[in-house]
């Protein structure tokens, strides 16, 4: 006699081992809410940007607190919030020197709140993090501050979007070979094609109707970003797999943490900024 069929509703769970439909949905929004706060105001954008770095950061902490390695988060928060708001405000000089005065910070917090080896073990795991998540993304507040900020940012970050989303679905549906088997499992060569295969279009169209430059500086984001996306993703992974985690949080259903989303852009950004900074007629 065979069982009645549970009435319960079986996530669709794809290939790549995400809950596709949710995936899809978490995306979309995430895309409309950047999207929105940055052309209500930038400011808005600003906060939005403090508040995913700060999560990731809380992510960071505990990922690293099961090695017994704790990262002193207020002092990263406050110089986070620092570095992003002066980095818009006064440019690339004001970030390195907020970077500084972070790092200072982290250093002092921890060795007051108890010496030895463990205040150096987790004041360098501070500077690590500043340095990774914050530091990084002041590359964006650079770009953001550009006139057409908006236009720079937004392009960017369709850039690591169309990177993610052509690697995804080119790995799930021709992955055959291995790109890096003992760091990241699932990506492949075939992965990093459709990754190719989607940034080159998205810099292409973004260059032209977006930015209104050369499309050749678009073509040569597009050739970039794949690149500099897939790096930052293998380094996240490689933390996560001597972590012993498949995901850095739960924070975003579908896709793990915030972490997760923003380890492609972190790497990214500071070479997106550099070619809009040296590339001809990048202003509109």
């Amino acid at each position: 006699m065979t069982e009645p069929a549970s009435s319960e509703a079986v996530p669709v769970v794809s290939r790549g081992g995400r809950n596709l439909p949710v995936a899809i949905a978490v995306g979309l929004a995430l895309l409309a809410a950047v999207g929105g706060s940055l052309y209500f105001r930038k400011e808005v954008f600003i906060v939005f940007a403090l508040l995913a770095i700060g999560a990731a950061l809380w992510e960071l902490s505990h990922a690293f607190a099961r090695r017994g390695v704790h990262i002193p988060l207020l002092p990263l928060w406050v110089g986070t919030a620092g570095m992003l708001i002066s980095t818009y405000t006064a440019g690339s000089e004001a970030l390195m020197v907020s970077f500084i005065l972070t790092v200072a910070g982290l250093v002092v917090w921890r060795v007051v709140d108890g010496g030895g080896t463990a205040a150096v073990r987790d004041a360098a795991a501070g500077i690590f993090a500043a340095a990774y998540l914050p530091l990084m993304a002041g590359f964006v507040m650079l770009m953001l501050a550009a006139d057409n900020g908006r236009e720079q940012v937004l392009l960017f970050i369709l850039l690591a979007v169309a990177s993610d989303v052509g690697g995804y679905f080119a790995g799930v549906r021709f992955g055959r070979h291995p790109l890096a088997p003992t760091v990241s499992p699932k990506k492949s060569w075939e992965g990093l094609a459709g990754s190719f295969v989607l940034a080159l279009a998205v810099g292409l169209v973004g260059s032209v109707f977006v930015l209104q430059i050369n499309p050749a500086i678009g073509l040569t984001l597009g050739f970039l970003t794949p690149l500099t996306a897939t790096l930052g993703d293998l380094a996240e992974s490689m933390i996560k797999r001597d972590l012993e985690l498949k995901d850095m949080g739960t924070l975003l259903p579908g896709h793990g943490g915030v972490l997760d989303r923003l380890d492609s852009m972190l790497l990214t950004a500071p070479f997106v900024y550099l070619l809009f900074s040296v590339a001809p007629n990048v202003a509109t």
